[in-house]
């Protein structure tokens, strides 16, 4: 925790001092209650809501669904880095990261109240981008505080525990989305988790106050281009951009039509509950692994091998759903899944702090860098969508995650910078 004597340069400075179990803990819970707010309606109640709305518009339920998602995810792409980099330059006596945590956590439960009481496919649509926009707000605070506050040997474990909130936050938003009772009720109990589950964090630790003479100088023309990072002249940064991205977009290619697939291709009697099943089966798979990976990966100052080994796991699995498309095929693949990408996520996270050019710019470079979470969730529905309907189905859009989630772990060997 920050005191009132510390100089204001420790905003921008390189941390040494290992940070608590509490900290951790808090912004892991802050981490969560985000999560709780995306996949609540990601996993169950968007799809649920597409399906009502559908009949009579013209569209059907995996276009509109499609459609919604991603333009949300447009304004995921434009809000992460924009709100990073507004946290970068903010010198309000509670900090950088903590006002727009705050803001961002209140502004995504109203939002998602909006969003339930829609009642056709343009309010669902309007009211899912500002939840995109206000959680993104929260999200770029929260990621950045790590490489603020976090030595870079401890980060691949800090990282972890971020993972395991990721997964608690998935789980529990579709727990809460299905056993809510409906879809106001679900859109209602993730709206309350996403406000509350931040108060731990702004309550109980400062954030680092950046002193108005440490911000550098305002002008439109300079901030717009500080959203361009060469890859010429970050080649790292730009291939840990890549691996990013091409991971993100095979796990959205499995996730985007998963209640349609059980529905639909494997006929589950119950398909909702089939969703929770499986993402818990994920969930436990993915808490065995990340934070150990993570642990591991400080522990042995390594990074890309623990990547490409999980990425190759995650791309065997995704191939699995296409050859054994059963519901135990399923299940199998999930927990498969769930092994990877756990080692992933935590190491992941770990790497892509570790090659970012400099301290004054943490939030706004981890959010161009978590545009590589976003922008999947564009690209998934414009390549699943035309793949499920002429081009094979969900067997041959299993095999696609598959191909580009193994083209991101073979990639990861190009970034020199990092062991």
């Amino acid at each position: 925790m920050t005191t009132a004597g510390r100089a204001p340069a420790a905003a921008l400075a390189e941390p040494v001092e290992r940070v608590g179990r509490g900290w951790s803990s808090a912004l892991s819970l802050a981490n969560g209650a985000i999560w709780v707010g995306w996949y609540g309606p990601l996993q169950i109640l968007l799809a649920s809501q597409a399906e009502d709305f559908a009949p009579g518009s013209g569209m059907s339920k995996e276009t509109m669904l499609a459609w919604v998602t991603g333009v949300g995810a447009l304004v995921s792409l434009v809000a992460n880095p924009l709100f990073g980099a507004l946290s970068d330059r903010t010198t309000s006596r509670y900090g950088r990261r903590t006002p727009w945590i705050v803001a961002g956590a209140a502004g995504g439960a109203l939002s998602l109240l909006l969003l339930a009481a829609a009642d056709g496919v343009w309010t669902m649509a309007l009211g899912w981008c500002l939840v995109q926009l206000t959680l993104n707000a929260a999200f770029a605070a929260v990621t950045a505080a790590v490489p603020d506050r976090v030595p870079r040997l401890q980060r691949g474990s800090v990282g972890g525990w971020l993972g395991v909130a990721q997964v608690l936050g998935v789980v529990g938003g579709t727990a809460l989305a299905t056993a809510a009772g409906g879809v106001g009720a679900g859109y209602a109990a993730c709206a309350v988790f996403t406000a509350v589950g931040v108060l731990p964090y702004v309550l109980r630790f400062e954030d680092l106050p950046l002193a108005a003479e440490d911000r550098p100088p305002w002008s439109w023309r300079g901030f717009l281009a500080g959203f361009w990072l060469s890859p010429r002249r970050h080649p790292d940064l730009g291939w840990a951009w890549l691996t990013r991205f091409l991971m993100n977009l095979s796990n959205a290619l499995v996730l985007l039509y998963l209640l349609y697939y059980l529905r639909d291709r494997l006929h589950h009697a119950d398909p909702e509950h089939g969703v929770l099943i499986l993402t818990a089966v994920n969930g436990v798979t993915l808490l065995a692994t990340v934070v150990v990976g993570g642990v591991w990966s400080d522990r042995v100052g390594r990074r890309k091998p623990f990547v490409i080994w999980s990425g190759v796991l995650m791309a065997v699995a995704t191939a699995g759903l296409a050859a054994w498309q059963t519901w135990p095929g399923a299940v199998v693949a999930a927990a498969v899944l769930g092994i990877g990408f756990g080692v992933f996520t935590s190491v992941d996270f770990a790497l892509m702090t570790d090659v970012l050019p400099k301290a004054l710019d943490r939030g706004k470079d981890l959010g161009v860098i978590n545009v590589a979470n976003a922008l999947p969730q564009v690209a998934a529905p414009v390549l699943a969508a035309p793949i499920v309907t002429y081009l094979g189905g969900y067997r041959v859009l299993y095999l696609v995650a598959a191909l580009v989630g193994l083209a991101g772990a073979v990639l990861v060997g190009r970034i020199r910078g990092v062991d």
